[in-house]
């Protein structure tokens, strides 16, 4: 009598556990290159905010060249502190284009007066 083969299914992820954050879905850390990339460019293009966007572009690479050469803890780092340094930069670019916009209204204000 032959033995009967069954299928067995082991799950990717532990039940009640999504993928991490920090995490692309094949398991490699996030770089933030291009939020860090649009960053910069909108900060240059608001009055040179740009300059303090530029350390967050520099971790974003140097978590992209981490992940290349396989020092996923390395990578992991840089990604993280790019993540924060983009929201910094995010937080400030958007509270830059409100004051513009403030200003703008302001004038036209007290130009019709």
């Amino acid at each position: 009598m032959k033995p009967r083969q069954t299928e067995v299914s082991i799950p990717l992820q532990p039940p009640g556990r999504g993928p991490t954050p920090a995490a692309c879905p094949d398991g490699q850390p996030r770089d933030y290159v291009l939020w860090s990339l649009f960053n910069v460019l909108l900060g240059y293009a608001l009055a040179y905010l740009g300059c303090f966007c530029f350390p967050a572009l520099v971790f974003s690479i140097k978590a992209r060249d981490c992940k290349v050469l396989g020092d996923l803890e390395g990578a992991r780092r840089y990604g993280n502190q790019a993540k924060v340094l983009n929201i910094i930069c995010s937080t400030l670019l958007v509270l830059g284009v409100v004051a513009i916009i403030t200003i703008f209204i302001i004038m036209l204000l007290h130009s019709r007066v």
